[in-house]
């Protein structure tokens, strides 16, 4: 299914050509990957750099860990964390920049600041002013499944068909922010790997991609370093999975996805370059 083109700054994101890039910059101190590290303003400007120089299509920006079991911050302390963080970015780059945030006021503030995408892990249903933000500020919205809230997700949770009741969860919700005037080339969905998922949920959705690319919007898939490739490989620090992530990565863009989200940047680029050439027979 051909989709349309998305162009953000200049930027044009021609999906079904390759494999799109988005590059993650936590702004936390409770990152299940590398919290802290990038927590300054200078930090995240560094971190940027590294990405883009690296190959980052997309800057992903969050001030708000998703972990499992993790605890909400406030409006407050987000802001505190991630403007700053963008200001200093737009100082070095026009790349297109995410904003990971279920707040409205925090996803008006980044795109004022100059941020391009709202990347919402409760699909728009947590800040019932967030698709309205979205619409009335012409922003492209990333929609992600996910059961529960990142506090108790992965409680026991349980599908009868994981592939079929995500895929009717992101259908409708595409329609309904369709209908809350967010163009539906604006909408880009996620199955939410890991997000009130269990280890085989994971595996069985990451195989049946191709069954959300009917959704006839650009699919974006998020495995950098979770917990499950550690549960294959036996590694337990999320850091050291990132060999196992080219793994996972590599296995989705064969299955149709439009867009990953990744840590290391540098070496997603290298496997996607070989399977996007070996997909498409040509480079």
């Amino acid at each position: 299914m051909s989709l349309p083109g998305l162009a953000i700054k200049g930027h044009t994101f021609h999906w079904g050509s390759r494999t799109y890039i988005m590059g993650v910059i936590n702004v936390t101190p409770d990152s299940f990957s590398d919290g802290g590290k990038f927590s300054s303003p200078e930090g995240a400007k560094q971190q940027a750099a590294s990405l883009i120089a690296a190959g980052a299509d997309i800057l992903d920006i969050g001030g708000e860990s998703a972990r499992p079991f993790s605890e909400p911050v406030t409006l407050e302390e987000e802001l505190r964390r991630v403007i700053p963080a963008i200001r200093e970015i737009r100082k070095i780059s026009d790349c297109p920049i995410s904003v990971d945030t279920v707040k409205a006021e925090m996803a008006e503030a980044a795109l004022s600041e100059g941020a391009d995408i709202i990347n919402d892990i409760s699909a728009l249903r947590f800040d019932p002013r967030m698709a309205d933000v979205a619409s009335a500020l012409e922003a492209p919205v990333i929609l992600m499944h996910m059961k529960g809230t990142p506090r108790y997700m992965q409680v026991n949770p349980s599908y009868e068909d994981v592939v079929g009741e995500v895929k009717l969860f992101l259908e409708k919700r595409v329609t309904w922010a369709n209908s809350k005037g967010i163009p539906r080339e604006k909408i880009l969905i996620d199955p939410g790997i890991g997000f009130g998922k269990n280890f085989h949920d994971n595996l069985v959705l990451i195989n049946h991609l191709q069954e959300f690319t009917e959704l006839g919007v650009p699919v974006v898939v998020g495995v950098s370093r979770k917990a499950f490739l550690g549960t294959i490989t036996g590694i337990k620090e999320a850091e050291e999975r990132d060999v196992a992530t080219l793994g996972a990565v590599a296995a989705s863009s064969m299955r149709g996805a439009d867009l990953v989200r990744v840590h290391n940047v540098a070496l997603t680029r290298q496997v996607l370059q070989v399977v996007d050439a070996i997909c498409r027979e040509s480079l």
